[in-house]
């Protein structure tokens, strides 16, 4: 019996159904369902009674939710004492925060962090795609979150993550507020405003490009939280943003035909010896948080 398989159940065990644990411990619900059936083949007995609506625990699960708990933290604090008496200090990983990223994907590399190496701390430093390779260039964090394409320098390493769509935003006010989807063509001469260039430069080059020369750039920029504020003060202007960033006064539109997608990826240095970065990297690695998130 693994720790592994005891987290697997208490996710379960606390969701009380297969598909919201899967997502909350980024593995795929057959994964999972395969986990607790060994499980309980090893204990001899069912743990859970699967129905339709979800799970529910029988009187042999609730006792082992319950011991399980115990081991799990009894394990944590085995591994930070242990440490501690050798005179190693707490296990620290510094995760850069895109700006604008989904907030799946950091709580997903926690997760992972957390799995990989027990009781380590991960702690958050924000910044653009720029900021992330300047601070890992500096030391300053261990792993950063960037958008893509972009060309880094040779002591560093990256893996692809996850993708979302990109498409239209505009105040509900808007005339093109009414579709329900966009074309280029509806775009001609519309006033884009859009992150600084800075922020991302290739990201930034490839999505202008694929959109053509036929939309006016906008005077202003504005980070991903402020454009759904400049474009209710410019309400005839549009931006660019997935489907996250909709409210009530801001809605998204998808383009027809040609649509504009964000890559994200984890980037590090090859040469650091962070050991909850090494724990996170060895195969299969951040391939466990890897998924699609194309908003159709």
């Amino acid at each position: 019996m693994e720790l592994r398989q005891m987290r697997y159940f208490v996710g379960v065990a606390e969701a009380l159904h297969f598909g919201r644990a899967a997502e909350r411990l980024y593995i795929s619900t057959p994964t999972l369902s395969q986990q607790i059936k060994q499980l309980e083949r090893e204990v001899g007995a069912t743990l859970l009674i699967r129905h339709s609506r979800g799970v529910e625990l029988t009187p042999a699960g609730q006792v082992f939710l319950a011991r399980a708990r115990e081991t799990i933290q009894a394990a944590g604090l085995a591994l930070k004492d242990t440490r501690r008496a050798a005179g190693l200090d707490e296990p620290v990983l510094r995760l850069g925060l895109l700006n604008g990223i989904p907030g799946w994907l950091p709580a997903a590399l926690e997760q992972l962090a957390t799995e990989r190496f027990p009781n380590s701390t991960v702690t958050l430093e924000a910044g653009t795609t720029t900021d992330q390779v300047r601070m890992l260039t500096a030391g300053e964090i261990d792993l950063g979150l960037v958008r893509t394409p972009l060309t880094l320098p040779a002591a560093m390493t990256s893996e692809h993550l996850a993708e979302e769509e990109l498409g239209v935003l505009l105040a509900a006010s808007h005339p093109l507020a009414s579709s329900a989807e966009l074309t280029l063509d509806d775009l001609a001469g519309l006033e884009l405003i859009w992150i600084p260039r800075a922020a991302a430069p290739e990201f930034y080059d490839d999505a202008l490009r694929r959109l053509g020369d036929r939309i006016r750039l906008s005077d202003i920029s504005m980070s991903h939280s402020q454009l759904r504020s400049a474009l209710l003060v410019r309400r005839d202007a549009i931006s660019l943003g997935s489907r996250r960033a909709a409210t009530p006064d801001v809605v998204w539109r998808p383009l027809c035909g040609r649509p504009l997608i964000a890559r994200y990826a984890a980037i590090w240095r090859t040469d650091s010896h962070n050991p909850v970065l090494r724990a996170m990297t060895v195969s299969p690695g951040l391939t466990v948080v890897r998924q699609q998130v194309v908003e159709a």
